[in-house]
């Protein structure tokens, strides 16, 4: 019998965050050894809880999610979703343009399918979040990374996106506040993206889901909100503001003129009937969730759980010589580089799995991202203040003698 192989089109495609180190990390918990997990956002498994808003509304509704709904989504959920994004300035947005899914990387993959010719080229950031890369290449697509600059506060290099413009390029991917560097993106720099797009007739995707997990009092602008007719794709969902990453609850909007956008719109329609409709459970608590902000700024504020584990973090590297930083903005993500030429790292993926063996800590590599260079790690600031200041501290009592 002829060997089965898989598709060509998974040739490059990885996910570093349930990777094989992350495969290594079950493989030593089997065997009785406790591994701290920073490799995956995931709040409830460090003791986070829902809201009780998102509890009640589950319970008290749930035979109302027995039979299929709408292909888009329940109109009460719609109805919401539309009101929350009208309320962050997204004028041109109608009910029949947001789809809900089972998570953004439903939606993700759905977009690019329905976008993406082979050989079609879509501009994504370096480091990028990997459901990107991975959904434009099993598209069929050419994923293009334009470099974010660490020294510019990790915010897009402008004058990169410019220079990586084909007759090919389709659409420009914005993740903000960003995964992996938790940086949160000015109007201006927002304006100029959306300016870059106009120019060369190119539809934005802009990945928001951590848009209310913002630190320092800092506030987040929608990027629909400031680009006119510019069509633009928002994506966002509750598993991270809401800790309900198991409920797969996201949703996009396509706003803007969108009268020349109809046919897309309409693949778009046809992928969505094609799997009848998403998880209606978890549509029963978008609205709830979303008249409920105030657990999540509890997080976010000195004294709450999120604020005070990033400065824990940062202040344990503050001690540790052979690394550097940017202070993430939002999210709950930093994305540290170490001194990679003094540790003669010429491999990031070995750095993550000889620091799991040594210290029993899980960490995804830059490379994860599409970083080029192995010299940078990504940290989800998850566990208690003090668990997580002790593993930073971990990590650089490692750095201290570790050479490849």
């Amino acid at each position: 019998m002829i060997e089965t192989k898989r598709s060509d089109k998974l040739q490059y495609v990885h996910s570093d965050i349930r990777g094989p180190v992350f495969v290594e990390a079950l493989k030593m918990e089997k065997e009785g050894t406790k591994v701290l997990k920073l490799n995956t956002g995931n709040p409830a498994t460090f003791g986070f809880k829902m809201p009780d808003s998102v509890k009640t509304a589950l319970l008290e509704n749930a035979d109302k999610a027995v039979a299929y709904c709408d292909l888009r989504g329940m109109p009460a959920a719609r109805d919401a979703i539309y009101e929350y994004h009208k309320k962050k300035g997204i004028e041109k947005l109608d009910r029949d343009n947001i789809f809900i899914g089972n998570g953004v990387s439903e939606l993700v993959s759905m977009v690019t399918t329905a976008l993406v010719n082979y050989g079609d080229e879509v501009l994504v950031p370096c480091p990028c979040y990997s459901l990107w890369t991975n959904t434009v290449r099993i598209a069929g697509g050419v994923p293009v990374h334009y470099v974010c600059d660490e020294s510019s506060d990790w915010y897009p290099d402008l004058n990169d996106i410019r220079s990586k413009i084909t007759p090919k390029t389709r659409a420009i991917v914005i993740i903000n506040p960003n995964n992996p560097t938790g940086a949160l993106y000015p109007d201006e720099v927002l304006l100029e993206i959306i300016k870059i797009a106009k120019e060369h007739n190119l539809i934005i995707c802009a990945d928001e889901i951590y848009d209310r997990l913002l630190l320092d009092g800092k506030k987040h602008t929608a990027l629909a909100s400031l680009s006119g007719d510019l069509p633009v794709i928002t994506f966002n969902g509750l598993s991270k503001s809401h800790i309900i990453c198991g409920f797969r609850c996201g949703w996009m909007c396509v706003s803007g003129d969108t009268s020349k956008c109809e046919d897309f719109i309409q693949g778009l329609v046809a992928l969505a009937a094609m799997r009848l409709c998403s998880n209606a459970l978890m549509q029963l608590v978008i609205p709830a969730a979303l008249e409920d902000n105030a657990s999540t700024q509890a997080m976010m504020v000195p004294g709450g759980r999120l604020y005070d584990q990033r400065e824990a973090c940062c202040s344990a590297m503050d001690k540790i010589d052979d690394i550097s930083y940017v202070k993430n903005s939002g999210a709950f993500y930093i994305f540290p580089k170490f001194d990679a030429k003094k540790h003669n790292i010429t491999d990031d993926r070995k750095f993550a799995f000889d620091l799991l063996k040594a210290k029993h800590i899980l960490i995804v590599p830059g490379s994860g991202f599409d970083w080029p260079d192995p010299d940078h790690f990504r940290v989800v600031m998850l566990p208690e203040a003090e668990k997580l200041h002790n593993a930073m501290l971990e990590i650089g009592d490692f750095l201290e003698t570790y050479h490849q």
